[in-house]
């Protein structure tokens, strides 16, 4: 725009406050349009002043689409575009004054236009949704397109709303890929799992006729020639023998612990009591001997695999008396039950508490004692593999359940084991 020179300072001063004034007025209407406060304009043409109505000046509909997230448009019966909200205008790269009376297949490509002819058909008459491309500012939208008649001020006009679903098809392609790359690392897994068992087990046999020996030749050098050894050397082999013997628990366990990769999921009802009772036959000698207590209160009826629970309550009584305290007779209550729905929203569940008032430990390796080959005492102090917890989380998660720790130095240990009510 040029300026007239002949113009003073206050002349262009006052003409600035009038185009400003003009534009803010611009402004207002466009808004109050937009808003809904205006439902009609009077425009004076060449043939005079026209009132000119505004085909969607619902003032509740119109607020509405203005604030949608996704793109809104109003269509007559020609497929016009009648009313558009912010967010469309936005999609197609265009000033929102410009869209307004276009029509809207002028968005739709060619390989869209049929299935697009065909949801403008029936949407006068049903609800309808479909997926198609719409020509977008920076190239094609995949959009969801939703319409429905809707009654108006002025009649009938069709309602379309478009759902950007770019973000949508990309996580989805993202997932794919990944639900791919995770299924061929699955088989790789498969393969390894067999592998490593198949090790495991080929290894364990193989370790442990080698270390046989090891036990026979030392315990008969010990028997027949304690005599005729120096001290030093009788203390080398029932180091020898200690060891030896420390190693094939070790293999067994990690035996033990290989063969729950296989899918031995045979769950049937189980009465927790009867194995409870069977296993602490199996530890008569060392009960008697400690002079232990030991209680079963009311453990329930569960869908386990009765092997691997019976390993469960064995590594759990055997800690339980192992780590006893010395100066006090060992007392292990083994209760159970079942737990309703709380307060915290969990799940109905069975439970069982291995309670102990043995050495104890730190609290805050309530989480530790659980992996693999994690000690928190010598083992000079009290023999094991260090493996024993482990196996019993690894069963409890393969039976859908979960087991924790509770536990004070000098106090005892409770051990918590939670299942599933129903079968997965």
């Amino acid at each position: 725009m040029s300026v007239n020179p002949s113009k003073t300072y206050d002349q262009l001063l006052a003409e600035n406050e009038r185009l400003s004034r003009q534009l803010e007025e611009a402004t207002e209407t466009i808004y109050a349009i937009r808003t809904g406060q205006v439902d009609a304009l009077i425009v004076q043409g060449k043939d005079g002043h026209e009132l000119y109505t505004l085909k969607t000046a619902d003032h509740t509909y119109r607020v509405f689409i203005e604030t949608m997230n996704e793109g809104a448009v109003t269509l007559n019966s020609d497929g016009l575009i009648v009313y558009s909200n912010s967010m469309f205008a936005s999609m197609v790269g265009k000033p929102l004054s410009s869209v307004i009376g276009m029509s809207f297949r002028t968005f739709v490509p060619p390989e869209s236009e049929t299935a697009f002819g065909d949801l403008f058909r029936m949407g006068w008459t049903e609800d309808n949704k479909i997926e198609l491309f719409i020509a977008g500012a920076h190239g094609l939208i995949p959009c969801q397109l939703s319409v429905n008649a809707l009654e108006l001020n002025d009649g009938v006009s069709l309602s379309m709303i478009l759902t950007d679903l770019t973000v949508q098809k990309e996580n989805q392609r993202l997932l794919e890929i990944n639900n791919e790359q995770l299924a061929q690392t699955n088989a790789a897994l498969e393969v390894s799992n067999h592998d490593l068992l198949q090790f495991a087990s080929v290894a364990s046999h193989d370790l442990q006729e080698p270390l046989r020996k090891i036990l026979i030749f030392a315990k008969m050098l010990k028997d027949r020639h304690t005599s005729e050894l120096p001290a030093d050397s009788v203390r080398y082999l029932e180091k020898i023998i200690d060891s030896s013997n420390r190693m094939k628990t070790m293999i067994v366990d990690i035996l033990t612990y290989s063969r729950l990769s296989t899918n031995d999921d045979r769950f049937v009802p189980t009465n927790l009591h009867d194995i409870v009772t069977d296993v602490i036959s199996d530890f008569d000698l060392v009960i008697s001997d400690k002079k232990a207590v030991v209680r079963i209160e009311n453990l329930p009826t569960v869908d386990v695999n009765p092997g691997q629970m019976r390993q469960v309550f064995q590594n759990l009584i055997s800690n339980a008396m192992k780590f006893s305290r010395p100066d006090i007779v060992p007392e292990l209550v083994i209760s159970g039950g079942i737990e309703r729905r709380n307060e915290s929203g969990q799940e109905p569940h069975y439970y069982i508490k291995i309670a102990d008032n043995g050495i104890g430990f730190d609290d805050q390796y309530a989480e530790k004692v659980f992996s693999l080959f994690h000690r928190l005492n010598t083992k000079d102090a009290y023999e094991g593999s260090g493996i024993g917890l482990a196996i019993t989380k690894r069963i409890i998660d393969r039976h859908h359940g979960t087991v924790s720790a509770q536990s004070e130095e000098g106090k005892g240990s409770v051990f918590i084991i939670k299942l599933p009510l129903r079968k997965h």
